[in-house]
């Protein structure tokens, strides 16, 4: 049990804080206020460059991103910056009304962000609102046109403020929490090309247009993960709860409707890729419109390497969970000293 709930740590890179102060949960207001008099990210559109996410805000949000299914779910992060990072320290569900694409907030998702920021004052927990998180299950960590638009109203009246997508199919697939956080720029604003993220990912036909369309538009931070010595104490109680069901559940029946959906996509970019080389192949030998099928052609072979791998994990964390627990029952009933 110790050791699955050590590999969840290893693999999302939660490193414990100073156990004795857990510092990044120490608000100073006045440290906050010169900050936020001095705006810093106002004079730099690419001021912020890392975020810091506590264990339990990253496992709340996960949670909660799982719960909906396939459909996208919102939340707020609380937390403080620090210079060139936002740090979040919890984060807490809306009441909002999702679809397969979009989630909008109501005028009652907005006194209920009111309500619950002013409860937490009283109770002690001044940390500000710094961002916002949603959901994409299944299609990648990345902002729509509509996710930019709220975006940039957040900067423009409530900066300094960070947005945060979580995919929990390809999280659940992965073994490793899907996330991503971005800032926009300002409008009219043209980024360098160095500063342009040329990272790829997988992205399903039906949301390619909008993926391209405002990648220009924001940048992604670094995202890190941290527990204190309290977030220590509560994921020992949630392993303890849940340990049996982590070690019983196999990705591949979990998370099997979105492994279909992803071979479905598979088989339409290899045809459209098929079209396209046959195509280029009858037009004659233009090399510029040849380098472009061919990299149409390799990120084909990179989506289908990234499903293979997963099911080969998959796969191999059956054999395992097999090896080490087939025939544990029959031996304990046998065993007159059990």
């Amino acid at each position: 049990m110790d050791s699955v709930k050590e590999a969840w740590e290893l693999e999302n890179s939660v490193k414990l804080v100073d156990p004795h102060r857990d510092a990044l949960y120490n608000y100073d207001a006045s440290e906050q206020k010169v900050l936020a008099d001095a705006k810093p990210w106002k004079k730099d559109p690419h001021h912020f460059k890392h975020v810091r996410i506590s264990a339990v805000a990253l496992l709340k949000m996960v949670m909660h991103a799982r719960s909906g299914g396939s459909i996208e779910v919102m939340g707020l992060m609380q937390g403080k910056i620090a210079e060139e990072t936002f740090i979040v320290t919890d984060a807490f569900r809306l009441p909002v009304e999702g679809t397969e694409t979009r989630v909008n907030a109501s005028d009652e998702a907005n006194e209920y962000i009111v309500q619950y920021l002013q409860s937490s004052r009283d109770s002690g927990q001044l940390d500000n609102a710094v961002g916002w998180y949603h959901s994409h299950p299944g299609y990648g960590c990345w902002l729509s046109g509509i996710d930019v638009s709220t975006q940039m109203t957040q900067q423009t009246f409530q900066d300094p403020f960070l947005a945060v997508v979580i995919d929990p199919d390809r999280t659940i697939s992965a073994g490793k929490v899907e996330i991503g956080a971005f800032r926009t720029y300002p409008e009219n604003y043209k980024p360098t090309a160095q500063q342009a993220g040329d990272e790829y990912q997988t992205i399903p036909l039906a949301k390619i247009e909008d993926f391209g369309a405002h990648a220009s538009q924001y940048y992604s931070l670094d995202v890190t993960h941290y527990k204190s010595s309290l977030d220590t104490h509560l994921l020992e109680l949630l392993w303890n709860k849940y340990w049996v069901s982590t070690l019983s559940q196999s990705p591949l029946f979990t998370n099997r409707e979105y492994s279909n959906k992803q071979m479905m996509d598979l088989s339409q970019k290899i045809r459209n890729t098929e079209k396209s080389v046959q195509a280029s192949s009858r037009g004659g030998p233009h090399m510029g419109y040849r380098s472009g099928k061919d990299n149409q052609l390799e990120k084909v072979v990179r989506d289908s390497n990234k499903i293979a791998g997963e099911e080969l994990t998959g796969l191999m964390a059956g054999e395992i969970k097999m090896k080490l627990f087939k025939g544990v029952g029959a031996e304990v009933q046998s065993d007159p000293h059990a």
